[in-house]
């Protein structure tokens, strides 16, 4: 698209477009300043404002009541409102001999999926909502026409979703134009995963970190703040990261990783439709507060926030914290575990052992699964990880097996039972290597367990979760929950069952 800077003092002068007396600086009276005809409308997309008062609106058009791609502009006013130039996205007038199409909107849609077979795009669709053919006005390529822009669905080459938008004359059938809105080539660096292919969304001048895919989710920058909205990352090219800390996006681009994945495994696993399973999708925030060492969700704001961590430059967006946090959001909306006692203990090891099947199951070579929490994010200084599930007192302070005073430990101490039941059901007792990472686990009584697989552990445990846990559930609870969630899935009498009564004995949970 030629993009047009109407220079003041020149010959295309904004400054000539200016009405006499005080600038009029509604829709209309800008309207008119630009010379739109009757039948061009403006709307509002964004205003940026300088310091100096410069005021920067972007408007995208109408004509007819139909959206002008190719049809936006940028409109600059002195402090004063006085018009001082315009950027363009076109220069040719808007006008169209008909707004009556001759091509059906059938014709369109059949004509878009063929170029998107054409694209390599699998299973292509144009039934999903807002795909189906509209009317608008094509101003991106020439002497503006009536066009249908069609946005088909499908699966691009190694799984990434389509929105192949076309472009189609709707006098003639000819293709105009396309684009893919969703970028197909991994060139997103993170901090903690490497090279990742985040989903982002077109807008502006280039690209938003939101994932129309998975619910809107929108990635944020909070610039140190611990309170407020945020601002949204925006980039030119949608080429986000670095893989440094210094780069502000970095650490965005883990937090939206970390979002898409978790959101990833609890459909395709667990067949759950986000969070809330409603389909929509929280809001992640990034660089909380300055030098924060911690990572939370918050459910009335729904919302994710990741600190930089104590030395600012290790934010806690690793993959498996992000699981961990977007966890307690399921949570939230499922049992509602108290979070204090035994329940808040419970409550803490359902984000572990969600959170770790999460890191398993996206299959990343640069953070391949294991079952130790945030090994990466260096939180203590030292190298070594938040928590560890295959023998929780390594950390100094968890518990390997549940007494009588498991009530009374901080809730992430209390954790490590479930999270030693959690271990011993996926993997068994003793030692192994996992992914290159020696893990070593031992029973209360000395006992061997085998585990059935953390395939099977993570449906027992989120059966139990949804279906049989409480606000109040104690050990003992979980432990028959657990065991009723078994029956639930694989039948009584079952190897499964038999083997979750077996793992809750050995971690002295009777």
């Amino acid at each position: 698209m030629a993009v047009a800077l109407l220079a003041v003092g020149g010959a295309n002068s904004a400054d000539a477009l200016a009405p006499a007396g005080a600038p009029d600086t509604s829709l209309a009276g800008t309207a008119a300043a630009l010379g739109l005809n009757a039948q061009e409308k403006l709307v509002v997309r964004d205003v940026v404002r300088d310091a100096d008062g410069t005021v920067h609106t972007r408007y995208d058009r109408t004509y007819g009541g139909l959206p002008v791609l190719g049809g936006d502009l940028v409109v600059h006013r002195a402090k004063d409102g006085a018009l001082r130039g315009v950027t363009k996205a076109t220069e040719r007038s808007v006008a169209v001999g008909s707004l009556t199409p001759k091509l059906a909107p059938g014709r369109a849609a059949s004509a878009a999926v063929e170029a998107a077979v054409a694209a390599d795009v699998e299973k292509p669709t144009t039934a999903g909502k807002d795909q189906a053919p509209r009317k608008v006005i094509w101003a991106a390529g020439g002497a503006p026409v009536l066009a249908y822009e069609t946005v088909v669905g499908g699966v691009q080459e190694g799984g990434t979703p389509s929105r192949l938008h076309v472009i189609t004359d709707a006098t003639t059938g000819k293709k105009l134009y396309e684009y893919q809105a969703i970028d197909n080539v991994a060139d997103d660096t993170s901090q903690y995963s490497g090279t990742v292919d985040l989903v982002d969304t077109r807008g502006g001048s280039g690209y938003q970190l939101v994932d129309s895919t998975r619910g809107g989710h929108r990635t944020v920058d909070l610039g140190g703040r611990t309170s407020g909205s945020g601002t949204l990352f925006t980039d030119a090219d949608g080429v986000w990261g670095d893989g440094k800390p210094t780069n502000r996006q970095t650490a965005a681009v883990d937090a939206a990783h970390g979002f898409a994945k978790t959101h990833d495994f609890y459909k395709s696993v667990l067949g759950r439709d986000g969070i809330r399973n409603n389909g929509t999708a929280p809001t992640s925030h990034v660089h909380y507060g300055v030098k924060h060492a911690n990572a939370y969700y918050d459910d009335p704001t729904y919302s994710i926030y990741y600190g930089d961590g104590r030395d600012g430059k290790s934010p806690l967006t690793q993959l498996d914290v992000a699981g961990h946090e977007f966890s307690h959001g399921v949570t939230a909306a499922t049992a509602r575990l108290v979070y204090s006692g035994e329940s808040g203990g419970l409550n803490e090891a359902t984000s572990d052992i969600l959170g770790t099947a999460i890191e398993f199951h996206a299959g990343n070579t640069a953070d391949k699964g294991d079952y130790f929490l945030g090994e990466k994010i260096n939180y203590f200084g030292d190298g070594k990880p938040l928590r560890y599930m295959d023998t929780p007192s390594r950390d100094g302070e968890s518990a390997d097996y549940w007494d009588s005073g498991t009530r009374n430990l901080d809730v992430h101490h209390s954790s490590g039972v479930a999270n030693h039941f959690f271990y011993l059901l996926s993997e068994g007792s003793g030692s192994k290597v996992i992914n290159g990472v020696r893990h070593e686990s031992r029973s209360k009584d000395g006992s061997t367990v085998t585990g059935i697989g953390r395939d099977k552990a993570v449906k027992i445990w989120y059966k139990a979760l949804t279906s049989y846990f409480t606000s109040t559930t104690t050990y003992a609870g979980a432990r028959q929950g657990t065991l009723q969630a078994a029956v639930s899935l694989y039948g009584a009498g079952s190897a499964e069952v038999a083997a979750v009564g077996k793992a809750w004995t050995a971690v002295n949970v009777k």
